[in-house]
């Protein structure tokens, strides 16, 4: 009778299986020999996995133990092109053979002759196998000693992150380089969280997803662990760090995304008090929302649409809290807002004024840049001073013998890491050629000129900063007696002050120096 044969092929990784010709070679070879043999060949079973796990684990495996448990009368020949194939663990080689007898299989090897039948033949095969777990294990080694030399010299090894891709550089292998255009939706994702744009992290996830391009899971979604992955992945600063391999903030071989003071941020507020989620389109049409309150309840006031007969719709603002006067009474949006543009219209300081605070920022942008460069000087004296302790503690674990006190000064020279690496963006942003002054601040004077300009534009997104920028507080307003007194920003308590000094220093106004409505000191 013709003597029936299965074929099982394995490389170890996937690169070897798309890249390569492994599979389709070994499967070739073993059905060569079944020729001259003269077997017929049932099936071909393969696995892309190490040979280190359990052959269990291994999907091609599985079918080949099933193909024969469901066939108990066929004795079939398991043909290999190397005894390697089976498995690379002295343990799962001795497992499979017991397997394959118990099944009434036999096993032929291109490679080498399977001796069952003296115990000098098991030997040489529990030999042979032994060797190949000894490769495996010394490749492991290896790679291992590879990597981490690699991330120690600044590059980074694994998958690049979202904004990242690799290319390679002459002499310098596989890099990260910036990865258009997710690196800038990435900067935009922390800047946003870091100023308190998206308050929480929900609301970054949604920022994400407007994006239709942006990396999804098979299920077409971006989980929540993605968007914490990101706020949380040191290599966006440039740095590289790894608990594995016991790098902390080393500098990276490529350019940063984020600075890593806007990264210390986004760690500040992810570990502070959490807050609802921002909910979608709240005040797209109203300018005032959340900042004009009512003048009887101090609440601020809600916005809504009224529908006239003939289908035009009008917005308003309105009280809604219960037991107030001016409950349920509506103000038309128009009225209100024209109201408070009229206050924006009188804080446009006098030429005179404008002349004379251009020449004292002028004097203030100097006094910064010589206080930028004496930053840079401290920042590398305290540089030295940290390398310094670092060599200290490294003499320290080199002659301690007990585990704690070398984890404790381990955990130390982290800590000492981290903030040279900080120390180290502090100077070189420090240290960077500062922007002139007609560049810097000239726009933001203008503005101070005559915020009425950009309130004209009627644009609602630029009117709420116009209005954060120059109130100090929410605004009462009374739909009988119009705006309240308004608490009026520090900027432009400072040019009435410039003009007056009666005003900015007492004569009877609030003498406390406020911050634009929703900003942060």
């Amino acid at each position: 009778m013709i003597k029936q044969a299965v074929i099982y092929v394995r490389v170890s990784s996937r690169a070897q299986a798309t890249s390569g010709h492994g599979l389709s070679s070994q499967e070739k070879r073993c059905r060569d020999y079944a020729s001259e043999q003269g077997y017929s060949v049932a099936m071909c079973f393969s696995d892309t996995i190490t040979g280190g796990i359990d052959y269990m684990k291994r999907p091609g495996m599985k079918a080949l133990l099933a193909f024969l448990d469901a066939q108990p009368d066929e004795k079939f020949i398991i043909l290999l092109d190397d005894p390697k194939r089976l498995a690379r663990s002295t343990r799962f080689h001795i497992e499979l053979r017991d397997a394959f007898r118990d099944r009434g299989a036999s096993l032929e090897c291109l490679n080498f002759k399977f001796d069952d039948e003296s115990p000098e033949g098991e030997f040489i095969e529990t030999v042979i196998a032994a060797q190949g777990e000894l490769e495996r294990k010394q490749n492991g080694r290896q790679v291992g000693q590879k990597m981490r030399a690699r991330m120690e010299s600044g590059y980074w090894i694994h998958n690049p992150p979202i904004g990242f891709k690799y290319t390679t550089v002459k002499g310098r292998g596989k890099m990260l380089v910036a990865n258009p255009p997710f690196d800038g939706i990435i900067r935009e994702a922390f800047e946003g969280y870091a100023s308190g744009r998206f308050q929480t992290q929900a609301e970054v996830k949604r920022f994400l997803e407007t994006f239709p391009d942006f990396p999804r899971n098979k299920h077409g979604e971006i989980k929540q662990q993605r968007v914490t992955d990101i706020l949380t992945q040191p290599v966006y600063t440039g740095h590289i760090c790894s608990e594995r391999y016991g790098i902390h903030w080393l500098n990276g071989q490529h350019e940063a995304i984020v600075s890593l003071e806007t990264f210390d941020k986004v760690q500040e507020r992810r570990k502070g008090t959490a807050k609802a989620p921002k909910r979608k389109n709240i005040g797209d049409a109203f300018a005032l929302r959340g900042i004009a309150t009512c003048s009887g309840c101090g609440v601020p006031l809600r916005s809504s649409f009224s529908r006239a007969r003939n289908g035009t719709k009008h917005p308003y603002y309105l009280c809604q809290t219960r037991g107030c006067d001016h409950y349920g009474k509506s103000i038309r949006r128009d009225k209100l807002e024209a109201d408070v543009g009229e206050i924006i219209k009188r804080l446009q300081p006098t030429e005179d004024v404008m002349m004379l605070a251009r020449k004292m920022f002028r004097h203030i942008w100097e006094a910064y840049r010589q206080q930028a460069a004496e930053i840079v000087r401290s920042a590398q004296r305290k540089i030295t001073s940290i390398d310094k302790e670092i060599e200290k503690l490294l003499d320290l674990i080199i002659a301690s013998e007990n585990t704690r006190v070398i984890a404790k000064y381990e955990e130390k020279i982290g800590l000492l890491e981290t903030e040279k690496a900080r120390l180290i963006e502090t100077a070189g942003k420090k240290a960077e050629p500062v922007a002139s002054y007609d560049e810097q601040l000239e726009p933001a004077l203008t503005f101070l000129a005559n915020p009425w300009k950009l309130w004209q534009t009627g644009c609602i997104s630029t009117r709420r900063v116009v209005l954060r920028l120059c109130l100090g507080d929410r605004i009462a307003y009374c739909r009988n007696t119009g705006a309240r007194t308004a608490e009026i920003a520090f900027p432009f308590r400072m040019l009435k002050g410039i003009a007056d000094p009666k005003v900015f220093f007492g004569a009877g106004e609030r003498t406390r120096t406020s911050t634009p409505c929703g900003a942060r000191t």
